[in-house]
């Protein structure tokens, strides 16, 4: 789960004009070709008039297109490319930096903000983005529930919003609230989305192209197939220089390394160690192995339940004490999960919030951290009234065995491994484990039909959206709705710091009581945080030139907090040494020749970013 907002100070002008010259600079050589030389100089002026497209190879489904439903990493990647938001984190070190808002300013008791809307945005289709469009976005979202599905906690204290002229957006709030520099909402057009009639329902996803703002224009999208993009000449940064962008699906991320491999895409996420270390090995592949944004855990069921206070789902009543919730941590070897699974591509997980952002980032005290310990976890589970009989199974007072099911995904192999370990450890304990993995989790996940699951969110550099997943107002209105909650998680302290945090603005405050936060999450046993993997991707060094990492040094390229990878990135047969191509705060990566891009994304399957190798932001 992963919000998000960067920007960078680079404009990027493109230099088609140069190309086509360039191009007709070709054709004419070609055509003044030798009947001993002909192909060589065809083949050239072929190569210039040739579409450059970037082709990104994602493994993860596409949820919704629409930003008031979608919550999968790779949905709102979709969206950072096509909508602006009112500000963005700055690719090098993610302080806040002007988006569709050139600044905002809050009054003396900072419960009015007013954000000065450039006039240099305009959308797609030719008309002004205004503050009209952001007040119109904001305040759906404050009326309709359907609307608010995906981000509306970032207007949950939101009291009115106006725009009082083209160019001023004013919110008023009902008590301080510290994200207003960080809101990951996208900004819609109202003029396209006003004639909706369901928000709820509505996928965005019939008519193309899609009426945007930003680095990118949507045109067309396949489920389960592709997005193609093509680059927004009107973007007020500058259009990015591929001529277009696709994300193409692969359900298997083997299949995805072999496109890679041979040239049929230029960019490959979420690999595990083997193909990392094979890739290492090949020609024309440079593998960038880069600290990630995201946390790896073992998430449980503590009870389905709605807003309306139904109960719902089948997920096993063991779970609800939480000493078993911690002998199962207990009984769960954290450091065979990193040597073993990642092999060392992954630090040990403690926290909720990764060391990416060392602001927030908590340890447990040595005697609260819960280390592996099978001797700790048997006793826990006798304190319990679990205990072993003749058969050395575990068994409740009722007589029944202690046997879980945990939601694996399909796709992810790290999913697949780590459950082996845990039913060996497990089972030692006299515990029954069945791994269930599934092309889809969503399904049971959000039905509430399961006991354990593997999880995972990619983290912004503002924590309040991965937070506010797990307070008691993400839950679904009723069992039949779909809420932003991760696992149904509703306690009351928990919520209670998360009003604290919301209103301090003091940066070394809030980071404290974020820090509480992580602690009461991690005593409650509702959620292990296992790992924080690394982002391990590959690309093509003989088809880009450059593209730049978030951070500029040693950071990722999918899946940023922004849209700076895909909109930086220079074909290689593009002459760049005007500096047009990359950030200028960002490092931007040298590499080579030609024209393909892709991206082998993370592994999440959930009608709400269910995910195991990358979430939302």
């Amino acid at each position: 789960m992963d919000t998000e907002i960067p920007r960078s100070t680079r404009q990027g002008p493109r230099t088609r004009t140069l190309l086509a010259v360039g191009a007709t600079a070709l054709a004419l050589a070609a055509a003044a070709a030798t009947p001993l030389n002909p192909a060589p100089q065809q083949a050239k002026a072929a190569q210039a008039d040739a579409k450059r497209t970037l082709t990104v190879a994602v493994s993860q489904s596409i949820d919704s297109l629409s930003p008031f439903l979608a919550q999968r990493l790779v949905s709102t990647s979709v969206h950072r490319l096509i909508y602006e938001n009112l500000t963005n984190y700055d690719v090098k070190d993610n302080h806040a930096v002007p988006g569709l808002a050139t600044k905002w300013e809050p009054s003396p008791d900072k419960l009015t903000w007013t954000y000065t809307i450039r006039e240099n945005s305009s959308w797609s289709d030719g008309e002004q983005a205004t503050a009209e469009d952001a007040a119109w976005t904001f305040n759906t979202m404050m009326k309709d529930e359907g609307a608010a599905t995906a981000n509306g906690s970032f207007v949950a204290n939101f009291k009115k919003v106006t725009a009082p002229s083209p160019t001023q957006l004013v919110i008023e709030l009902k008590k301080p609230q510290a994200t207003m520099a960080a809101l990951d909402v996208p900004i819609l057009p109202r003029h396209e989305w006003e004639k909706v009639g369901d928000f709820s329902k509505f996928n965005n996803d019939k008519k193309f192209p899609v009426v945007g703002n930003g680095p990118f224009v949507l045109t067309d999208y396949k489920v389960d197939q592709y997005v193609k993009l093509k680059p927004n000449e009107k973007f007020w940064r500058g259009a990015p220089k591929f001529d277009e962008l696709v994300l193409k699906y692969y359900k298997d991320g083997d299949a995805a390394v072999a496109a890679l491999q041979k040239g049929e895409v230029s960019f490959a996420a979420n690999l595990t160690p083997a193909q990392a270390a094979s890739l290492s090995k090949a020609e024309n592949i440079k593998v960038n192995d880069a600290p990630g944004r995201r946390f790896y855990a073992l998430a449980t069921n503590p009870g389905a339940r709605s807003k309306d206070g139904k109960k719902f789902g089948n997920g096993h009543p063991a779970l609800l004490d939480r000493r078993v919730r911690q002998a199962l941590f207990a009984a769960t070897d954290r450091k065979t999960i990193i040597d073993k699974v990642f092999q060392g591509h992954a630090v040990e997980g403690e926290g909720y919030i990764p060391p990416r952002f060392p602001a927030y980032h908590w340890k447990p005290s040595a005697d609260q951290k819960i280390a592996y310990d099978p001797a700790k976890a048997a006793a826990l589970l006798d304190e319990a009234g679990y205990k072993k009989n003749s058969a050395g199974k575990r068994v409740g007072k009722d007589g029944k065995p202690l046997d879980f099911r945990i939601l694996c995904h399909a796709t992810d192999p790290n999913d697949k491994a780590i459950g082996k370990y845990m039913q060996e450890w497990w089972g030692e304990l006299g515990i029954g484990l069945k791994v269930e993995c599934l092309d889809n989790v969503s399904d049971p996940w959000l039905a509430g039909e399961y006991d354990l699951a593997f999880d995972g969110w990619s983290v912004n550099p503002d924590p309040d959206f991965v937070l506010s997943i797990h307070t008691c107002a993400a839950l679904p209105a009723t069992p039949k709705d779909t809420g932003a909650t991760d696992n149904f998680i509703c306690d009351k302290k928990f919520d209670e710091l998360y009003a604290q945090q919301t209103t301090e603005y003091d940066e070394a405050k809030r980071a404290e009581i974020v820090k509480r936060m992580q602690s009461r999450l991690y005593d409650t046993g509702y959620m292990n945080v296992m790992a924080y993997p690394n982002a391990v991707e590959a690309y093509r060094t003989d088809q880009i030139k450059s593209i730049t990492t978030m951070p500029g040094s040693g950071g990722n390229l999918w899946g940023q907090d922004g849209y700076w990878s895909w909109w930086s990135a220079v074909p290689a047969d593009v002459d760049d040494t005007s500096g047009e191509g990359g950030s200028s705060t960002g490092l931007v990566v040298g590499i080579g020749a030609a024209a393909v891009l892709a991206v082998g994304l993370g592994v999440f399957v959930a009608m709400r970013r269910r995910s195991t190798a990358e979430d939302r932001e």
